[in-house]
């Protein structure tokens, strides 16, 4: 029996323990609209461009909690100098944008788990928030606390149709739509005010709303009770107001051409003007998010969509590998655009490339100038000269030297002397003798004309060739030479035997010999 009341007792815890972990995970309920009134009072009134990027900055909480320590510790700086300044922060571009307007960031400051809440409303339940602000400034503009002036323009436009869908408690749409926006684009005032006062007695009085007056360690000088709205100095701005609302998605944007000036290291690739904004959840840095829904619906985007995230909001990853590169190179402290237009590039070390020994930079560098200076002075101008010089010259002058001087005096002195004295001596003599006995003299003259045609041809083919004359002039006086050695010998014969030679018959052999 004890055992059995104690296996009773044990099922029991059992069950209780199971109850209390459901319901510790049970996603707790969307805010209502009275909550969402009260956290928005305080921001509704902002112009329209700032109302977006401080909601896109609240889904940031802890790098809004490191950035209002860094502008309470550096208030003289505003503006895009501001923003400029916190470039190598680690924060998200929507949170460094706020270090522009301090008043706000004292404002976010003032209540920690408000930033956690607004941000919660605005990633989980976006369009009640947006339609939250449409109210309170309806508001407002009912009360006369909201119309244009010197710091700001209001419009007011019918709202586009709604799709006709119920959603169980929601407020109903706004039939107007307000849109607030600086009167010198360059020129933004933050409006401070007492939401009680602005927007006219408070409707929900279990959720009145949050009001944060400037704390006097900012140095604002806030006034409560000069008017309504406190507009304090204006603040100049040039591209640190790249925020945007679109009121008939009711969703925000940013302006490609603003947020790319600003933030340098955090490009926006995209060609159109406005591409819209989302949350980044790389950049949460740890903080849960409020429900499992919002958390699965991020997560997953941020898996299915890495690539088009990429594009809107910039290759980071590579982008910081590349500015730890440079920072190693050139110093941290020369990061800045102005820095590095006064860098001496002459002094800034080499980084060879992994697996080459050398950079593209370094090659084209070495190559281009150095070597290819080097290779056209040097094959240009001292080689290329030489061998014209050599070639041109020294190699022209020999040939021409040895061929047609030595060599064509050698062959004629050789050939045309030694031999035909050589075949003139050996001739048979009775064989000249009975041949010339058998020639029919009549055709002695014939045979003379032609030959006379045929060295007068040889002469002429080569009149316009210098070595061809002067080896012809050389066989000439090589051929007369031996005609008159071969006249000598007949001449000495004749007298000898009487025997009687036609004329001509040596100079008949000799031309035969050449042929």
């Amino acid at each position: 029996m004890p055992s059995i009341l104690r296996g009773i007792a044990a099922l029991i815890v059992a069950m209780l323990l199971l109850f209390a972990a459901q319901v510790r995970a049970a996603d707790p309920a969307k805010f209502t609209v009275e909550q969402l009134d009260q956290m928005l009072a305080p921001i509704a009134l902002f112009p329209d461009a700032l109302l977006a990027q401080v909601l896109m900055a609240t889904t940031y909480p802890k790098d809004v909690a490191e950035a209002v320590q860094w502008a309470l510790a550096n208030r003289s700086l505003k503006g895009d100098d501001a923003v400029k300044a916190v470039q190598d922060k680690p924060w998200d571009p929507s949170v460094q944008s706020l270090v522009a307007f301090p008043q706000v960031l004292a404002m976010l400051g003032e209540k920690p788990e408000w930033v956690n809440d607004l941000g919660d409303a605005f990633l989980g339940q976006p369009k009640e928030v947006m339609d939250s602000v449409q109210f309170l400034r309806a508001r407002a503009k009912d009360v006369g606390n909201l119309s244009s002036n010197e710091q700001q323009i209001v419009t007011v436009e019918a709202a586009p149709p709604r799709p006709q869908t119920i959603v169980a408690n929601a407020p109903p749409p706004p039939a107007q739509i307000i849109t607030i926006a600086p009167a010198n684009p360059q020129v933004v005032f933050v409006p401070i005010y007492n939401p009680v006062h602005v927007f006219g007695p408070w409707w929900h009085p279990l959720f009145p709303p949050f009001f944060f007056p400037p704390p006097p360690v900012w140095g604002f000088g806030w006034n409560p009770v000069a008017t309504a709205i406190w507009w304090g100095v204006g603040i100049g701005v040039a591209n640190a107001l790249w925020g945007g609302v679109n009121w008939g998605r009711r969703d925000v944007n940013i302006n490609v051409n603003r947020w790319n000036n600003i933030n340098v290291n955090n490009r926006i690739t995209s060609n159109d003007r406005n591409v819209n904004w989302n949350h980044n959840p790389g950049n949460r840095r740890g903080i849960p998010y409020r429900d499992a829904a919002t958390r699965d619906r991020l997560q997953q985007t941020r898996i299915g969509d890495r690539g088009g995230r990429q594009d809107y909001r910039g290759r980071e990853d590579q982008r910081a590998q590349a500015r730890a590169a440079l920072g190693d190179r050139i110093g941290a402290e020369n990061l800045d655009r102005n820095a590095l237009r006064d860098i001496d590039r002459s002094q800034i070390p080499q980084r060879p490339a992994a697996g080459s020994g050398t950079g593209a930079r370094d090659r084209a560098a070495g190559i281009d100038r150095g070597q290819l200076q080097d290779r056209a002075a040097g094959i240009d101008r001292s080689q290329l000269q030489d061998r014209a010089a050599n070639r041109d010259r020294t190699q022209a002058q020999d040939r021409a030297g040895n061929i047609d001087r030595s060599q064509v005096r050698d062959r004629a002195a050789n050939v045309d002397r030694s031999q035909a004295r050589d075949r003139a001596a050996n001739i048979d003599r009775a064989q000249v003798q009975n041949r010339a006995a058998n020639i029919d003299r009549g055709q002695v003259p014939s045979r003379s004309d032609s030959a006379a045609r045929t060295n007068r041809d040889n002469a002429l083919r080569g009149a316009n060739d210098g070595r061809q004359t002067r080896q012809q002039i050389d066989r000439g006086n090589a051929s007369q030479a031996a005609q008159r050695q071969a006249a000598q010998r007949q001449a000495a014969g004749n007298r000898q035997g009487n025997i009687a030679r036609p004329a001509g018959g040596g100079g008949a052999a000799a031309q035969r010999l050449r042929n």
